[in-house]
């Protein structure tokens, strides 16, 4: 595969923008329609506490809302779970399942993401037949336990250097979001700002509006 190749991509994501990651909930099922009705346009499991046959009834519910709002619903670490729910899709990372491996099991129209934290894993990773990368996380934070933040440079250096989407991680949020999207970025992976919200549908709309505002000042259609 060539650096800039893209695989095939159902749901394109290069038009989406704004990515969450939550873990298993017990309102999930009040919790994820407010998300997607206030823009969230890709949702990923991501629960690094349960085994997967413990996360298989949480994942098929979030299937059946991400469904009902044409959203692509991604698995992570798990492309068993992910082919066993029909999910779109699975996350990896470094010392996960290989890319190779996720598109042997889900084939060719599935999103695989895969993670990346330097320079060198990036490098690597272009020549890996995902979807899309993420980048960072960019600054500390819980949900990446002892990993050192990133910097925004590195972020954006990966995402100029491919085709396919780099979505930042690492403390995104209604107030940073346009600044980030100044500095060349146009992907974004949120979780504790709605995850932790007590008013998850009006703060995913504000992110969104913050969002969708700095990308139309550079030439970028929300979605």
């Amino acid at each position: 595969m060539t650096p800039n190749s893209k695989v095939v991509d159902v749901f394109d994501l290069a038009t989406r923008h704004l990515y969450l990651c939550v873990g298993v909930r017990d309102d999930m099922e009040d919790f994820l329609p407010a998300v997607l009705r206030g823009g969230v346009d890709v949702v990923q499991l991501r629960e690094k506490a349960l085994p997967a046959s413990a996360q298989l009834k949480q994942a098929r519910l979030m299937k059946t809302i991400c469904r009902a709002f044409d959203v692509p619903f991604i698995v992570n670490d798990e492309p068993e779970l992910a082919l066993d729910v029909g999910a779109d899709g699975v996350h990896v990372g470094q010392d996960d399942a290989s890319v190779e491996r996720c598109r042997a099991l889900l084939g060719p129209t599935a999103i695989v993401g895969l993670s990346t934290h330097s320079v060198e894993e990036f490098d690597a990773a272009l020549d890996q037949d995902a979807t899309y990368f993420s980048a960072g996380p960019i600054v500390p934070t819980p949900t990446k336990v002892g990993r050192t933040g990133t910097g925004v440079a590195y972020a954006t250096s990966s995402q100029a250097r491919s085709s396919r989407p780099v979505f930042v991680t690492g403390g995104v949020n209604a107030t940073n979001v346009a600044s980030l999207v100044t500095a060349g970025l146009r992907h974004f992976v949120v979780v504790r700002a709605l995850t932790e919200s007590d008013s998850p549908e009006r703060h995913t709309r504000e992110l969104r509006r913050a969002l969708d505002r700095a990308l139309s000042t550079v030439s970028i259609e929300p979605t």
